[in-house]
């Protein structure tokens, strides 16, 4: 494909987020970071204990990002790490640690208005669980999306039940997808969360969830490997038993990725490819890779084959 022909106007084989957000806004825009304190259903107790076996929210969080300061300190904090390299972009707040929707409407409307006061906030994205959006909550989205940028963000995950089964998350994917139909009709923008390798998942089941997510009305995605950490359950039991747990190696990762997007609808614009762990929590992979460098790995791999994100996909 020639250069600067690909759908999303550019050269990069990837329709790609930071391409895009700078599109919408006209300008650099970041993404702050904040930590409010929630927990989630299935780790209070409403449907279990323990969480996803795969987590441990110590790793999404940024050192600005502390639930002991208030709404405004952590942005203020987040903007003062970015504004001298950066001082002309535009904020996100994003909405990130745990369930963030999991509280009162009156809580929550609380939370959301603080940041969405911040002077030099533009919109907000609240990342949350797909049994976790009750119509309420979605209506005052609607009412928010009239004066800023709103993005909620599902952790999905997987599409396979069994798969969300075994890693104790707690809700179905038809759950998933009746909550990405509701926030479509309410015009509210959607991201995904998908994580690749998960217990018992095939590389073909894997390529199976994109040809899946294609057919579903999401703006963004997210992907990343998945990482065994410390202070999560599937941590401890590859600690204790690594011969039975799969770990990516760069390079068969970078290829799996790359039949992932080629399978993807090409509208779907990533946000992400793959994440990065602290390292004193990150078990297994250590790649020693920043996820930048992983990202053009993959963007360059695809130029040389030729291939680009949607040259498979099926509408």
């Amino acid at each position: 494909m020639p250069e600067k022909a690909f759908p999303w106007g550019h050269d990069n084989p990837i329709n790609d987020y930071s391409n895009y957000i700078r599109r919408k806004f006209n300008g650099r825009v970041q993404k702050l970071s904040l930590n409010a304190g929630f927990t989630c259903p299935n780790r209070d107790g409403t449907k279990g204990r323990g969480g996803c076996t795969f987590c441990n929210n110590d790793t999404f969080n940024p050192g600005y990002c502390k639930a002991g300061l208030s709404i405004t300190e952590q942005l203020d904090q987040g903007i003062s790490f970015f504004a001298e390299r950066y001082p002309d972009q535009y904020y996100l707040a994003y909405f990130q640690a745990y369930t963030n929707t999991y509280d009162t409407l009156a809580r929550l409307k609380v939370l959301y208005e603080e940041a969405l006061s911040h002077p030099q906030i533009k919109g907000m994205v609240v990342g949350t669980r797909p049994d976790c959006v009750p119509d309420d909550l979605i209506k005052y989205f609607q009412k928010l999306q009239e004066q800023y940028y709103i993005v909620v963000e599902l952790g999905i995950e997987s599409t396979n039940e069994e798969t969300l089964k075994r890693v104790n998350r707690g809700h179905t994917f038809q759950e998933t997808k009746e909550t990405i139909e509701r926030l479509y009709n309410a015009g509210i923008p959607l991201g995904g969360h998908l994580i690749l390798g998960l217990p018992g998942e095939t590389n073909e089941m894997i390529l199976e969830h994109a040809d899946i997510l294609s057919h579903l009305p999401l703006n963004y995605l997210k992907l990343h490997q998945l990482q065994y950490v410390r202070g999560s359950v599937l941590g401890y039991q590859y600690l204790k038993n690594p011969e039975n747990f799969r770990v990516f190696h760069a390079d068969e990762y970078i290829d799996l990725v790359i039949a992932f997007l080629e399978r993807l609808n090409p509208a779907i614009v990533m946000e992400r490819l793959a994440s990065q762990a602290p390292f004193d929590l990150l078990i297994a992979p250590k790649w020693g890779l920043k996820n930048f460098q992983l990202v053009e790995m993959v963007r360059k791999r695809m130029k040389q084959r030729n291939t680009w994100q949607g040259r498979l996909f099926v509408s």
